[in-house]
């Protein structure tokens, strides 16, 4: 502050805000001195975002003038849209006026949509030709420039300032302040060069190979992925695509000669690179919703037009357009008793035809039951008839749709019990019994979890259309990944004893089965059960010492699933696996190979995936299978036996690589009428065993129903069981 400033100062009574929170100027006193009002600041009267230091005028300022005359300021309001993840076309003025237009017409009100024509746009020499070269179409399908040349870069006047100021942005000159106000007027990102760093005179859109270093305009270093799409000259990278400008190339005080860029990226493609680089702007918002591949040109000649205005340039060269494949409007029929009962309401078919071409949807061809419509380009979210119905209904008025006295319904009611729906239950009740708690994970994941896998590989994912996130851009081919990552969560929080449970349907998509008469085929879907434990089984206490889960406590939850079902396991085939998925594991299988389930000790390369590094162990069951087996079993009663059952126990030598399932099975089919139970409860491994051996500790619980079985039949049972083990596992006895 010093004498003779001319500032702008809050009266007594004056209302200013501080954020959210108001407050009104009073007569106090500061240091004893009594105060009248209070010097401002940019951000304390709203026409800026500085809190610096106080706002000095010019000294040919009229003393006494209202603050609002002096920033010629009649009335300002700001309105803040929020726009869902699928309006992409509405991320800007001009787009929000579009809706605005179509409702107000429909509503009665005589309006006019207006832009601002290009007739402006004037080649005034040819001293600045630049060429462009796409590499990579898939990523850049469009890319458009033009070169403006002997610009003078300096301050924006003050009404773009004050325009940007209002909405947030920083002004910085005069050639980004155009950019970013077409941006928002328009919705079209645009990014301007130092036309004279264009080394080679050439534009490249290209990826650059894993690794490659580039500085941003914020002076912060990045590795680029050999994904992340670049904007090159002939020599180096000047841009990461549609996310962050390069230092070496953008516009400052010493710049004369500008090129502006607007082009049509993949959204996907800029949505990973914004995501692997740690960077969100606004250019990539809009990008990676989607942006109308057909309006480049518009706000380039828009842009070219206002740089001649604001900065004094030249237009040095004809509009540069590589346009390969042009995206054309979307083809949509639309069936008016098809929207009528979507809707819920008879509508008219002026109705339907005059709120089709308020949003700008043109009618190609009409029949009695419908109409065909073209969908402009940027209405990137209408491709089917049920989104043009939704956005029909949008600016009709769902208020004014009245609540039917009749619903229809698409829901069937079962004349059969849904006994898989049933068991669910049960088993769910026998799960929270035992201590497990059920989860239920989003169905869409990350693709990253099925690259380079050969058990789920993720040629086989089914990919999202226009996917919120990348962490949701696919449909889970397995529920084990969904776990992991409540394990994860929960060990954050400092909670790393967990029992999780969970129904949930997995997707798989096979392009072999894919045909243009049926595409549906491709995709397929099951229900599985999936279980998880971790951590520890009992916390240490005086009474009882720490004890771990371990994979036998999930086999024996496991075994309790099968049990409660009913499920024979003697028509199934137990198989060791150790692959990608587990460490070590068991696959119970039919007899045509179909896994029914598995359980085993997670790899710890696949746990990792979800940045889980404790042992985790996991079973899955294919429901879908399971209920065909159990549904083969019918429950019956019958009368408890009042005959005694026999124990009889064998010491097993045995090799090292025989397991517990082989003996089972060779004892069933053995003795199938007496033989009720095969129970291990003893293995060692160790000293005064020969080299390869092991010993296991088996239990034979034999049970005739009618009488009470007699030595020598007993006998004769164990003699054929011990028969057939040394002849099919090399068993000895101990």
């Amino acid at each position: 502050v010093a004498a003779g400033q001319k500032v702008i100062v809050a009266t007594l009574g004056t209302k200013l805000y501080d954020g959210d929170k108001e407050f009104c100027i009073k007569k106090s006193k500061l240091r004893g001195i009594e105060s009248y009002g209070m010097i401002c600041a940019e951000d304390e009267i709203g026409v800026g975002t500085s809190h610096a230091g106080i706002i000095v005028l010019p000294e040919d300022t009229e003393v006494g003038l209202p603050a609002s005359k002096y920033y010629q300021l009649e009335s300002d309001y700001l309105i803040e849209v929020d726009i869902t993840p699928n309006r992409s076309d509405a991320c800007s003025h001009y787009g929000v006026a579009r809706d605005l237009y179509a409702w107000l017409t429909q509503n009665g009100y005589k309006t006019s949509l207006h832009r601002p024509d290009t007739e402006a746009f004037k080649v005034d020499n040819h001293d600045m030709e630049i060429s462009i070269e796409i590499e990579d179409k898939m990523r850049c399908p469009r890319y458009s420039a033009v070169t403006v040349t002997g610009c003078e870069v300096k301050e924006s006047p003050k009404w773009l300032q004050d325009y940007l100021q209002i909405i947030g942005i920083r002004p910085i000159n005069n050639i980004v302040d155009i950019t970013n106000y077409i941006m928002m007027a328009y919705g079209q990102p645009l990014h301007c060069f130092d036309a004279d760093m264009v080394k080679g005179k050439k534009v490249i859109v290209k990826t650059l190979p894993e690794g490659s270093t580039f500085v941003t305009l914020d002076g912060a270093e990045h590795k680029l992925s050999s994904e992340d799409l670049a904007i090159c000259n002939a020599e180096e990278a000047m841009c990461i695509a549609g996310v962050f400008g390069g230092k070496g190339s953008g516009t400052y005080e010493t710049t004369t000669n500008v090129l502006f860029e607007s082009a049509y990226f993949n959204p996907t493609s800029i949505r990973k690179t914004a995501h692997r680089q740690g960077l969100s702007t606004d250019a990539s918002f809009r990008f990676e919703r989607g942006v109308d591949p057909n309006g480049t040109i518009y706000a380039l000649k828009q842009a070219a037009i206002m740089a001649k205005e604001l900065a004094g340039g030249k237009i040095s060269m004809e509009i540069a357009d590589v346009y390969p494949e042009q995206v054309k409007p979307f083809p949509v029929t639309l069936n008016f008793d098809y929207a009528n009962n979507l809707i819920g309401k008879v509508l008219s078919k002026e109705t339907y035809k005059s709120i089709a071409q308020s949003l700008e949807m043109k009618i190609t061809g009409e029949t009695a039951d419908g109409i065909q419509l073209e969908v402009p380009t940027y209405r990137t979210d209408v491709q089917r008839p049920c989104d043009v119905v939704e956005d029909i209904l949008r600016i009709y008025g769902y208020n004014n749709v009245e609540i039917p006295l009749t619903i229809q319904s698409a829901l069937t009611v079962k004349g059969v019990e849904d006994r898989s729906n049933k068991l669910q239950n049960v088993i769910a009740e026998q799960l929270t019994g035992q201590g497990f708690h059920e989860i239920m994970n989003n169905s869409l994941t990350k693709a990253a979890y099925y690259a380079q896998s050969e058990m789920f590989k993720e040629e086989n994912c089914t990919h999202i259309m226009n996917p919120l996130s990348e962490d949701l851009s696919v449909m889970r081919q397995t529920l084990l990944f969904g776990g992991l990552e409540s394990i994860r969560f929960n060990i954050n929080y400092k909670a790393p004893n967990q029992m999780f449970y969970e129904f949930g349907k997995c997707y798989n998509y096979n392009r072999e089965k894919h045909t243009d008469e049926y595409p549906l085929g491709a995709y397929h879907e099951d229900l599985y059960l999936a279980l998880w434990i971790t951590g520890k089984h009992i916390e240490g206490s005086w009474a009882h010492a720490n004890e771990d889960n371990t994979v036998f406590m999930l086999k024996g939850y496991v075994e309790g699933v099968v049990r409660r079902l009913g499920l024979n396991l003697q028509a199934l085939v137990a198989n060791k696996v150790k692959n990608e998925l587990f460490a070590n594991g068991i696959a119970w299988c039919d007899r045509d190979g179909k896994i029914i389930f598995q359980y085993g000790i997670v790899n710890p390369a696949i746990a990792a995936k979800a940045d889980v590094h404790v042992p985790v162990y996991y079973a899955d069951f294919n429901w879908v299978q399971l209920m065909k087996k159990t549904l083969k079993n019918k429950v019956e009663y019958k009368e408890l036996s009042n005959f005694p059952t026999v124990s009889r126990d064998l010491a097993l030598l045995l090799d090292k690589d025989t397991d517990f399932r082989q003996i089972e099975e060779i004892a069933f089919k053995t003795e199938r009428k007496f033989l009720k139970r095969v129970e291990l409860f003893d293995v060692y491994e160790g000293k005064n065993l020969p080299a390869g051996k092991k010993s296991y500790a088996v239990n034979f619980i034999l049970h005739d129903e009618n009488k009470t079985m007699s030595n020598e039949q007993i006998e004769k049972i164990m003699q054929n069981l011990i028969r057939e083990l040394k002849a099919k596992l090399n068993a000895e006895l101990r």
